[in-house]
């Protein structure tokens, strides 16, 4: 796995905060992957396309 570096506005981090606190995510990486996922899901679905299989998870 690598790292990355990204900043993102204090009141989305929060968010993501309360989703961790409240165990619907273990940790805020786990709720960004899986953001990220459901991200490269959906436009998948959108585009018919299914060209990065080393993105699915």
């Amino acid at each position: 796995m690598e790292r990355v570096t990204l900043r993102i506005p204090k009141q989305q981090i929060e968010e993501v905060e309360r989703m961790v606190d409240t165990g619907q995510f273990p940790n805020r990486s786990e709720a960004i992957r899986s953001a990220v996922r459901e991200m490269i899901n959906e436009q998948e679905t959108e585009t018919g396309e299914k060209t990065r299989p080393w993105a699915k998870v």
